[in-house]
Formats: C-alpha cells, structure tokens, sequence
C-alpha cells in the first residue's frame, strides 16, 4: 500500500531506467530524494513509448542503446531500495511486460521492493490479468484519467486504483511545454469533487510554478520531462546533477 494524503503536496520526480547510462539512474534518482521527493516513478525503457513526448522518447532510446532490459530495471529497484524506503513506482508498456511474464513480472517487481505499477497503454478494463497478480504481490495499480473521460469512466478507474489515480492533464503526449488555462483548472477541481482516492497531476509541469498551479486541486504532481531536459543541457554530469535537483528543490518549495 502506498500512503498518499500527508501534510503537504506529494513531488513525484520520474527517472528513466538506464539513462544516462546504465548506472546513471541511480546517480539521478538519489538526487531527486535528496532534493524532497515523496515518491519516485521509474521508467521502464521501451522503443515505442506512445505516451511521452520527446525527452523521455530520448531517454528511453539511450537506455535501450545502453542495453538496459526488464532484469536492468529490476537491479536498479533494489538499488534505490537499499538506499531509501521511499515509494517506488515502476511506468511502462505492456509489451514488455507481456514478454517477461506476467506472474513473473510482478513477483519479480514487488520481490525487488517496488510498491505499484503504472501501464499507460492498458486500460484497467483490459487489466484483468495483471491486476490479479499485482493485489497478489501487494502492488498498487495505478491507472490514468484524461481530460476527455467520461464521469462514468473516471468513477470506474476510481474504484480500479489501488491507492491513488494519475490524472494526465492534457490530451496528448508527455512534455515539459505544456500551458495550462483554466480549462485545466476546471478539470482538475471537478476531479477533486468526483474522486475518492487521492490523486496527483502530470504531463507538463516544468517549474514551480506550474506545479502549484496543479497541485492547488490535485494531492501532488509528477515532472518527468522536465528533469530530463535539465539534466541533458547541462555541461557535464555533475552540474546536470545539480539542475536537477536544484528544480526539484525549488518545485518542494513552492509545494510547501
């Protein structure tokens, strides 16, 4: 189980498995604890991630090039979990999910000490099979809400969440450019009033101050892109480093 609603806004960092190199994600992912994270999403690397825009497209591509497969990704839980008990949430697609193995999936994720799962491209509707084995393995299934779905469906995905719902904020891909207006305002607060579970906000945040511009009705907000693009323009390593977790310093600031 997965503990959502505390005193402030959860700061949900995601990190792609293998990028910028094959350890490299660790180096990236003990910043973002260090730097206030509530809870880490680790990407699963795949060639055809249909739901992010072009920096994670990027990273994926690197951390396929750099070898990483779903044995990769695993290590790499166990690592950040020796360092911390933070929740560890793992993001990805269903190809290769299915190719590992179900049951062995997630017996393997949940022995490596990860808590939950987030597939964007399988429905919960479709989820029957995967759901099973997660409440198995005491994973938390999380599924995603978009500004186009029906009041009936978000009261369904409610009930199929485990712990908490990913609400997307726009109607297409992952990206640190994203405007929000007040059509995203309305949105997120009727989410507040039709949700049972807490949920957080993602698909676009790249400061502060759209983070708390989401996070006025949403209980915490994933970055993903954000980070990435921090870490790819600076000048080496280190500094990327530091940009990063100088933006999530500054991003746990405002939440606060």
């Amino acid at each position: 189980m997965i503990a959502m609603r505390g005193r402030h806004k959860l700061l949900v960092p995601f990190f792609t498995s293998g990028y910028p190199k094959a350890k490299g994600a660790l180096d990236l992912i003990r910043a973002g604890i260090d730097a206030g994270a509530d809870m880490i999403e680790i990407g699963m690397p795949f060639s055809d991630p249909m739901a992010d825009g072009p920096e994670i497209q990027l990273s994926s591509g690197v951390a396929l090039s750099n070898g990483i497969n779903m044995t990769d990704t695993l290590r790499l839980v166990e690592a950040v979990r020796r360092y911390s008990d933070i929740p560890l949430v793992l993001m990805g697609y269903f190809n290769p999910i299915f190719a590992f193995g179900i049951n062995r999936f997630a017996k393997s994720v949940s022995t490596c000490g990860a808590d939950g799962l987030i597939i964007p491209d399988l429905p919960f509707d479709e989820a029957d099979e995967l759901s099973r084995s997660a409440v198995q393995n005491n994973l938390s299934c999380v599924y995603l809400i978009a500004p186009t779905s029906s009041a009936e469906r978000v009261e369904k995905i409610d009930r199929a969440c485990t712990d908490f719902v990913y609400a997307v904020t726009v109607t297409g891909v992952t990206g640190a450019g994203t405007r929000f207006d007040r059509s995203t305002d309305s949105y997120l607060k009727s989410l507040r009033q039709r949700l049972k579970k807490p949920f957080v906000a993602g698909f676009g945040v790249s400061s502060p101050a759209s983070a708390a511009r989401l996070a006025r009705y949403a209980d915490g907000v994933v970055i993903g892109s954000a980070l990435i693009r921090a870490f790819r323009l600076a000048k080496n390593q280190r500094s990327g480093l530091k940009e990063v977790s100088r933006l999530l310093g500054d991003i746990r600031h405002t939440l606060d």
